[in-house]
């Protein structure tokens, strides 16, 4: 959920350290990953909800796979489901391998997991007296459900830090994604009016640009 330009971001990915790239392709026998990189994002049950798409990461990963989950989980959560498909739009600009996110993260301890982009931390801390509270960050690269009923929590736990009344035009929507991606103290101060950076601008760009596609995607 660290901001980052999306093409800023792809060019960082396509100079990868050689090391992650050759354990990645070793595990996957073959293939290139796109450009992207991981930025900081925040997530019981240990099955995920039945559904066409795998919750073991393998092969081209479309975000509208898990529309079942996303309606699911955002339901519990108590948040909007096109929200919620638009956050992982959003955060579906690099591999969403669970070989190569391990590979990088030898290389970058800090990087996020899962296709929610979630970091240990926020993980850690959104889990706390919830159903998946025995899960493990280190579980989200390998199982997608998780990953997607973790970031519905974060963005419930985002909606309950908003104050009632805001500066701007924002949406309420539009200020839970940016505390998403940059965390409670930037989505407070974007509420009270602070102006907005070059990367929070371009998250909340592509997260309009993002908007209608989410919606059809969870329509089902």
């Amino acid at each position: 959920m660290a901001e980052q330009g999306r093409r800023g971001v792809r060019v960082r990915w396509l100079v990868l350290p050689v090391a992650a790239l050759v354990a990645w392709g070793c595990t996957r026998g073959g293939g290139a990953p796109q450009p992207g990189d991981a930025k900081p994002t925040p997530s019981a049950s240990a099955s995920p909800s039945a559904s066409a798409a795998p919750s073991t990461p393998g092969g081209t990963y479309d975000p509208a796979d898990y529309a079942p989950q996303v309606r699911k989980y955002a339901k519990k959560a108590d948040i909007s489901a096109q929200l919620l498909m638009a956050i992982l739009y959003n955060e579906d600009y690099k591999p969403h391998d669970a070989a190569f996110e391990r590979s990088w993260q030898k290389y970058k301890p800090d990087a996020a997991f899962g296709i929610a982009n979630m970091h240990r931390a926020a993980f850690d801390q959104t889990k706390r007296g919830r159903d998946f509270a025995s899960r493990k960050w280190e579980e989200l690269p390998d199982d997608r459900a998780l990953a997607v009923e973790a970031a519905a929590w974060y963005l419930h736990d985002m909606s309950a830090e908003l104050p009632s009344h805001w500066a701007g035009s924002y949406t309420r929507e539009e200020l839970m994604a940016l505390g998403y991606n940059a965390g409670g103290g930037n989505m407070a101060a974007f509420a009270r009016g602070a102006k907005m950076g070059s990367q929070a601008s371009d998250y909340l760009t592509r997260l309009r640009d993002n908007w209608k596609k989410a919606g059809s995607a969870v329509a089902g």
